[in-house]
């Protein structure tokens, strides 16, 4: 990649010093080039949210642009989601892109529902809620087997975080799907600023980001 990092996390990343998206979120440094989501997370899925064209009247004539949110993820512990806007569909929809991997979030998982106790991270630990504009969306956890209940802006985003199972329900006009969008991806962010004991850790079996690291750390753990 033909990239000259600008930013301290860059160069970070560029030298070798940070080598996984966990690290890189870890040293609190600003997120501020996409390049260093590209690498640290190869294996990035996107996916258009909602695509609008908004006209506006000036003087000179009628003026058109688009207004496009975009969620990413990796399908295992990370997703970000995005807003742009621009005179272009595939500009706005590229711009919109980058913003939502310099808004990466980490996300928790566990066995968080009293109906289930099988140990897996397939569903959210806890209930968390997020809100935007007139849209308030309350996530829960499920039992494994249940599938994403949600709505289809939800399960977009809950699918690219890695989220298996989880009951969903929104207030407000949801048919903004940007408001939805963006209320769903704040109540994942209020479950990862959540501080959790070592005794909810272990009852829930609850990881932070990819799953994969964590079972090798176990198979490790039980080598020695």
């Amino acid at each position: 990649m033909d990239w000259v990092p600008k930013t301290r996390l860059g160069k970070m990343v560029y030298d070798g010093e940070v080598t996984t998206m966990s690290q890189a979120l870890d040293t609190k440094l600003p997120l501020r080039e996409p390049e260093i989501v590209d690498i640290l997370l190869p294996d990035l899925s996107d996916e258009v949210i909602d695509l609008n064209m908004v006209q506006r009247m000036t003087d000179s004539g009628r003026r058109v642009k688009f207004s496009v949110i975009v969620a990413v993820g990796n399908g295992d512990g990370f997703v970000g989601v995005g807003r742009a806007k621009g005179k272009e569909v595939g500009p706005s929809i590229r711009k919109a892109i980058d913003i939502a991997k310099l808004n990466m979030l980490e996300i928790k998982r566990g066995c968080g529902s009293w109906e289930c106790g099988c140990g897996k991270p397939h569903t959210l630990p806890f209930e968390v809620v997020g809100r935007t504009g007139s849209v308030t969306v309350t996530l829960k956890p499920a039992p494994r087997g249940i599938g994403l209940a949600v709505g289809d802006v939800a399960k977009n985003i809950l699918t690219l975080a890695g989220v298996e199972d989880a009951w969903g329900f929104a207030k407000g006009h949801t048919k903004t799907k940007v408001n939805y969008g963006m209320a769903t991806f704040n109540a994942l962010k209020a479950m990862s600023k959540l501080r959790i004991s070592d005794e909810q850790k272990d009852r829930l079996n609850i990881v932070s980001g990819p799953v994969g690291i964590h079972v090798a750390e176990t198979d490790v753990e039980m080598e020695d």
